[in-house]
């Protein structure tokens, strides 16, 4: 009888800490708020749920809309030697690095640097400035995506056709462009597209420059309100309801990529566009500008840098192989990226053809992609409302997912800083209200009549190529530098049970911290002040504002370590070495159950120092094992 009661209470005791209490936050239980302990920390239900999160966090609209762009531009073919030396040499160890230290000491993005390196605790806060700003403007895209939605349900497509409140004189259907006696006799030279005249007149309403801001638009400021309130109540429970949420938002997009390609390649001039996407010309790779559009691409589609990917892993079982997952879905990153390109391409191709013109007329990327170039092409096709609305659903949860992930690794990093206080109750689902409210009215000044221009000084300085660049460097640096690359790979096999292969310890060592400074370096080099539609300068004030928001995360890091070495004790080479030791207990998060006799006494330290390290872990995870 007393060994099945004993074997009772460990299953109540491993049902308790899986599954929260009702009424609770998810990891919240009675027994740790009256004994004053840290709230148990939740894990993902299942494998698939941490992978399909992964998958809807970094595969979103730059897949679509930015890749196959920069491979056009840069030659190419030729593109992909860059794109694939910045995937094995930068994207995938980065991301890989990611993902290993937060499953290593189950925190997120900030608190895993402040148990493995202290000094660089920087880097973390540099994340979260960086994501904070990313879903401030990112949302507003999902934004016009909704309204363009809406506006599918009409008996026409409100763009196919001149002849609306919002269209000019100057007005042209693209029909029409390829009879050019039509529009000769007509007697206009400066024409427009009626699917410009919606975008620009219609949806955003735009003024003439961002001195003049604008009132809101109020049918924009509702959209913005709906996916804000969508994305709140997918994160609001934590990774349970978001491993369960991915199941449709990870997937559906996929389902429909595969229409659209289909759709596109059986298309009239569907080869000649992917001929376009693809024909390599490799003198443009003599460019430095080619390999900077590389770099950057890798680190966007790869969501490194933000805490989201160590927010995530954080949430994995420790003995679980990460490694193995995390090669698997940069190929299926990649791979999106690639395949992508043919759908867009091939039907860029069709629409080039319908209107007589040359494919790098209607090539576009980011939003004149997404909101000019594919709603003309589908008004060219059969059914034009149906794969309108197809069209645009993908969008929508593409880029749905990717930002309640962000999101959730947002949320994930900040509490983690205070457990104690935001794991109790419902304060971590007040908490997550109080961010989505304060990022919502952030975000109205982006669906103003000047709203573009904030928009696009948010895209092109607050999450640049920059900022991830340094960011990236610097992990590098803390980990294959201070905490020794060595060291990693020991925790590594600990958790898989095998060392990875040692191209990964060479990535983060040499190859990667030389790629991103130098891509660093490039990038400050070849710096062109922003231009909205090639045409309208930034006024001073504006781009000093856009540095302001690129400084604002890269300053956290040489910052943190200055306050650092100012708040330790004694002699300058004593204080540095002090903050840049890991934690006493150790970073890792093993469970006592997953420890060998010779474990149990001491945790992993990097320098060895066994009899230094005896004081308890500041941070227990507690697992069971049945």
């Amino acid at each position: 009888m007393a060994q099945k009661e004993k074997l009772q209470c460990l299953k109540d005791f491993h049902k308790d800490t899986l599954k929260p209490s009702p009424g609770k936050s998810p990891g919240t239980r009675p027994e740790d708020e009256a004994e004053g302990k840290h709230p148990q920390r939740e894990k993902w239900a299942s494998k698939l749920d941490f992978v399909l999160s992964v998958a809807g966090g970094f595969v979103g609209l730059g897949n679509v809309w930015r890749f196959p762009y920069l491979c056009y531009k840069n030659g190419g073919g030729a593109f992909l030697i860059p794109y694939f030396i910045f995937l094995f040499g930068g994207g995938l160890p980065v991301f890989f690095l990611e993902v290993a230290l937060g499953q290593f000491t189950s925190e997120g993005g900030i608190t895993c640097w402040e148990k493995l390196c202290p000094i660089f605790t920087g880097i973390g806060y540099a994340s979260i400035v960086i994501v904070s700003l990313l879903n401030i403007y990112y949302i507003v895209i999902l934004a016009w995506g909704v309204y363009y939605l809406f506006q599918c349900f009409q008996p026409e497509l409100p763009w196919a056709k001149c002849k609306q409140p919002w269209n000019t004189d100057r007005c042209i259907e693209d029909t029409y462009r390829k009879n050019k006696s039509l529009w000769l006799a007509a007697n206009i030279t400066n024409f427009t597209s009626p699917v410009t005249e919606f975008w620009e007149h219609n949806v955003l309403g735009i003024t003439n420059g961002i001195d003049n801001i604008g009132s809101i638009k109020w049918d924009l400021a509702l959209c913005l309100l709906l996916v804000w309130v969508i994305c709140f109540f997918c994160i609001w429970k934590g990774v349970k309801s978001t491993g369960k949420v991915v199941y449709i938002t990870a997937t559906f997009p996929f389902i429909m990529l595969i229409v659209l390609l289909f759709r596109g390649v059986t298309l009239p001039g569907a080869s000649a566009g992917i001929h376009f996407y693809l024909y390599p010309n490799l003198t443009r790779l003599q460019d430095p500008e080619v390999w900077i559009d590389a770099g950057t691409q890798i680190f966007f589609s790869y969501a490194i840098c933000l805490g989201a990917m160590t927010s995530l892993g954080s949430y994995n079982k420790y003995k679980y192989n990460c490694y193995r997952d995390c090669l698997l879905l940069g190929a299926l990153n990649s791979g999106t990226s690639f395949v992508s390109g043919f759908a867009i391409f091939s039907v860029l191709g069709f629409m080039a053809q319908e209107q007589g013109v040359d494919i790098a007329d209607v090539a576009e990327s980011g939003p004149g992609l997404a909101f000019i170039a594919y709603p003309k092409a589908v008004t060219m096709m059969p059914f034009p409302t149906v794969w309108a609305i197809l069209f645009f659903i993908m969008l929508l949860l593409l880029g749905l997912d990717s930002q309640f992930v962000e999101v959730e690794g947002q949320i994930t990093s900040l509490v983690d800083l205070y457990p104690s206080f935001l794991r109790k109750g419902y304060r971590r689902e007040i908490f997550i209200a109080i961010v989505c409210c304060i990022s919502y009215l952030l975000g109205l000044t982006m669906v103003t009549k000047g709203g573009m221009y904030v928009f696009q000084l948010f895209d092109y300085y607050a999450a640049s190529g920059v900022c991830l660049l340094w960011v990236a460097f610097f992990e590098c640096i803390a980990v294959a530098w201070v905490y020794g690359a060595d060291n990693f790979y020991d925790a590594v096999e600990d958790m898989i049970g095998y060392r990875p292969n040692s191209w990964m310890k060479w990535s983060w060592t040499v190859i990667t911290p030389s790629l991103c400074m130098g891509c660093f370096i490039f990038s400050l080099v070849k710096y062109k002040p922003l231009k909205y539609n090639k045409v309208y300068e930034y006024p001073d004030w504006a781009v000093g504002l856009g540095w302001t928001l690129a400084l604002a995360s890269m300053i956290c890091i040489p910052m943190v370590v200055v306050i650092k070495i100012i708040q330790s004790d004694g002699p300058l080479i004593e204080r540095i070495k002090a903050v840049a030791a890991p934690v006493r207990g150790g970073a890792s998060s093993r469970p006592a159950d997953h420890r060998g006799p010779s474990d149990l006494t001491y945790p992993l330290d990097p320098n060895g120092n066994k009899g230094l390290m005896m004081k308890a872990p500041t941070h227990t995870i507690v697992e069971t094992m049945m």
